[in-house]
C-alpha cells in the first residue's frame, strides 16, 4: 500500500507539472512533440525527413534524449542544421515534465516554434510520464508485429498519431495492416495512423503536413 501511495504521489506531482509547462509553452508560442516508440524503430531516419520538409516553413529544434551517448543528436544536426541537443537520463527510461523543462531553457536561442523531443526508445515507461508536450506521437515499425498495441495499451492510449514504419518490408514479415489499425482503434479510436517508409520517404509528406497543422491549431486557438 505504502508503495502504490508513493507512485500515485509522483504521477501526480508530475501531472500538476506537465500542465504548467504546456501554459508556458503556450504563452510562448511553442509547440512541443513526444515522439516515443521502441529502439530501431526509425525515429532519428524519420525525423530528418520530417524536418527537411519543414525547416524552411517553420524554426524547429530538437531534443535528443538517451540514457547515453549523442549519437543522434549529431546525426539530426548534421543532416538537418537545426539546434539539436542531447539529453542524458542517468539511467532512466523515460523523461517526465521537469527533465523536459531543463531541456527546453538550455536549447539553442532563436526562438523555435516547434520543439520535437525524441523520448528513450521504450514503448513502456515514456507512456507513464507526461512530458508537458502539446501532442504525442509513436513510431510501430513492421518487424515489431501488428499486435503490439494489444500487449502495449498505453502508449498506444496517449498517442495523437502513430507512424508505421518500415512499409518497405511487409512483403517479408507477417505484418497485418488492417489488423493493426483495429487494434490501435480499439485502444485509441481518435488516434490518426499513417503508414511510412522513413528510408524512402513513403507518407512523410503526411506526417509533416499533419504536424505542421497541428502547430498552426496551437498558435491560433
Amino acid at each position: 500500500m505504502k508503495v502504490i501511495e508513493i507512485k500515485k504521489s509522483v504521477f501526480a506531482d508530475n501531472d500538476k507539472d506537465a500542465q504548467a509547462l504546456r501554459g508556458e509553452l503556450k504563452d510562448k508560442g511553442v509547440f512541443l512533440l513526444n515522439l516515443m516508440s521502441s529502439p530501431g524503430s526509425g525515429k532519428t531516419t524519420t525525423l530528418i525527413r520530417t524536418i527537411n520538409l519543414l525547416k524552411d516553413k517553420l524554426d524547429i529544434a530538437v531534443m535528443e534524449a538517451d540514457i547515453d551517448s549523442d549519437v543522434d543528436a549529431v546525426k539530426i544536426q548534421e543532416a538537418t542544421g537545426v539546434g539539436t541537443i542531447q539529453l542524458h537520463t542517468g539511467g532512466m527510461c523515460h523523461l517526465d515534465a521537469e527533465m523536459t523543462r531543463q531541456g527546453l531553457e538550455n536549447l539553442p536561442a532563436g526562438g523555435a516554434r516547434l520543439v520535437i523531443l525524441e523520448n528513450v526508445g521504450n514503448l513502456v515507461c515514456p507512456a507513464e510520464f507526461d512530458t508537458g508536450a502539446v501532442k504525442n506521437a509513436m513510431i510501430l515499425s513492421v518487424p515489431e508485429g501488428h499486435d503490439k498495441p494489444l500487449k502495449y495499451p498505453l502508449m498506444f492510449s496517449i498517442c495523437d498519431i502513430v507512424l508505421i514504419n518500415k512499409t518497405d518490408v511487409l512483403p517479408y514479415f507477417d505484418f497485418d495492416m488492417e489488423k493493426c489499425r483495429e487494434y490501435i482503434r480499439l485502444r485509441n479510436p481518435k488516434a490518426e495512423v499513417i503508414p511510412i517508409c522513413a528510408r524512402t520517404g513513403e507518407g512523410i509528406d503526411a506526417f509533416a503536413a499533419w504536424l505542421e497543422r497541428n502547430v498552426k491549431e496551437w498558435n491560433n486557438q
